[in-house]
């Protein structure tokens, strides 16, 4: 697989491999974690990932301004990693929950997720970058997709393991604790805390119940609100430890980029010279033709990200409240592997699985001249990410809208749960979007961006993401205020309206791209 490419391709797809490990320990659990440890809702919840994620992709501009501006790609690159570890610390720090003083609490989390955003865009984007550059040398330049791909890859190998990490090391302490997991109970809990014996007499029933059978030392009447706040500082200390593992991948990232470092490609060295030379060879016309081309596809891969990157707010949600969590258990003895975060391992999964196809598929259409463009690849992949939520929208036609659930008994909630199956069609078939789309448009950025212009655009690719990102309380506001059917309907009209006008503009982009 890595025959035809360069050799720092490895080293720079492990050292990513390892971040994004850390990275999606945190994303399988975020949404739920400030759920469960603040008492916020959906939509509350949604404005803090929301910003957070935009964040994260929004300071990916800096770096790579930060980067084409020192030349220091490999400096940039290693203090990104150091600060996303800091990050991570803020958050593992044990602290109680109910938390004393929400406000303080509440913006000491934000403060390490602005950490971990400012380290991510310091480190993201420049790495990107650096592989692109590899890819300039004429003895790879043919493979470039190809080995965008394989980069890729190795990022959703560390996500594929991530979930299983988080959800093991919350449930093991839960265990630890003698408390069995239940999904439900960190909102009841908050519930009961806020408003005690008066909250709604359904929700009381299914919190007694609910109380009685997560309590693994069996009790006569249990005290509710001491079992609420135990419940919830034991929940939520368990997410705090599997912060701590997101640490520990950060060093081994760290480690294997130092080790691999003489390697990569050294901007600072050559693009001086090797750019003025090629920029030689480019008008200021064909500059402004490539930039505007570039923003033309930043715009389309807004819509994608909007819809895709619901996979850790809407959809996880969906997961927790509709899917029936029961079938998907896994009990090793030491701890349980349950929950909705179990979910975020399908795409990653699917990833590692499909990308030697896919790239097996367009090898073979190159070989006979027939291989789409990749901004031909991008347009098909929007079409893809709309089926995904058209299949979504029918399998929910039946469900009850969210606000309607806080009035059901848990026998008529066991009732109404649907297959996990559900979640893994719809990751399938998003996941064979997210290859149509994000490796390629990587891809397409490094190729097409003007030489000294190659971190600033491919901050620009991820500041793209970003807008996406900030968009994505959108999925919150729909989901607790709308049929689940409508829900999806806008995000799978958002991806098929794009596929549209990315089709519309293949052929300019073609030019472009040549």
């Amino acid at each position: 697989m890595l025959k035809n490419h360069p050799k720092g391709l490895l080293g720079a797809a492990l050292s990513n491999m390892g971040e994004r490990f850390g990275f999606y320990i945190m994303m399988a659990i975020l949404t739920l974690f400030i759920s469960a440890k603040f008492g916020l809702d959906e939509k509350d919840t949604g404005i803090i990932y929301s910003i957070f994620y935009a964040s994260i992709y929004i300071l990916a501009l800096a770096g790579g301004l930060i980067a084409d501006k020192t030349r220091n790609y490999k400096g940039v690159i290693q203090t990104g990693i150091i600060l996303m570890a800091a990050g991570y610390l803020i958050i593992a720090l044990p602290t109680p929950t109910p938390v004393p003083n929400l406000p303080l609490y509440l913006t000491l989390t934000c403060v390490g997720l602005f950490v971990i955003a400012f380290g991510n865009g310091l480190f993201k984007g420049n790495l990107q970058a650096l592989v692109g550059q590899m890819y300039d040398n004429p003895q790879y330049t043919k493979h470039r997709d190809a080995g965008f791909q394989i980069f890729y890859m190795f990022i959703n190998v560390g996500g594929f393991f991530a979930p299983f990490i988080a959800v093991g090391l919350r449930n093991w302490w839960l265990k630890v604790n003698n408390f069995n997991y239940n999904a439900a109970l960190p909102e009841l809990c908050h519930k009961y805390l806020a408003q005690g014996n008066a909250m709604e007499a359904t929700n009381l029933a299914n919190l007694q119940q609910y109380a009685g059978n997560a309590t693994i030392v069996q009790q006569g009447n249990i005290d509710l609100t001491a079992f609420c706040n135990n419940y919830l500082d034991v929940f939520n200390r368990g997410f705090q430890y599997a912060f701590m593992a997101a640490i520990v991948a950060m060093f081994i990232s760290l480690i294997i980029y130092v080790k691999n470092k003489k390697i990569f490609p050294n901007p600072k060295q050559k693009t001086a010279a090797a750019a003025t030379k090629e920029e030689i060879k480019i008008s200021a016309t064909e500059i402004k033709q490539r930039i505007w081309a570039l923003f033309a596809v930043f715009g389309i891969v807004i819509f994608f990200w909007f819809s895709f990157h619901q996979n850790g707010y809407s959809l996880t949600y969906f997961a927790r409240d509709y899917i029936n969590l029961d079938a998907i258990k896994i009990n090793l003895g030491f701890t349980l592997l349950k929950g909705p975060e179990l979910f975020q391992s399908v795409n990653p999964f699917f990833v590692v699985l499909l990308t030697p196809l896919i790239m097996w598929i367009f090898g073979t259409l190159r070989k006979k001249g027939i291989e789409p463009s990749t901004p031909r690849k991008i347009g098909i992949g929007m079409g893809i990410a709309a089926l995904a939520y058209v299949f979504l929208l029918l399998c929910s036609v039946a469900l009850p809208a969210k606000d309607a659930l806080s009035g059901m008994s848990s026998y008529q909630l066991k009732l109404m749960y649907i297959t996990p199956w559900v979640m893994v069609g719809m990751y399938f078939i998003l996941t064979v979007a997210e290859l149509f789309i994000s490796p390629l448009g990587l891809s397409f950025v490094s190729k097409v961006a003007p030489p000294h212009l190659q971190g600033l655009m491919q901050g620009c690719w991820l500041a793209a993401t970003a807008i996406g990102n900030l968009l994505l309380f959108i999925g919150g506001i729909l989901y607790t205020s709308v049929s689940l059917w409508a829900c999806w309907l806008v995000f799978a009209v958002a991806c098929g309206a794009s596929m549209l006008v990315m089709l519309l503009m293949v052929r300019w982009l073609e030019r472009v791209a040549r």
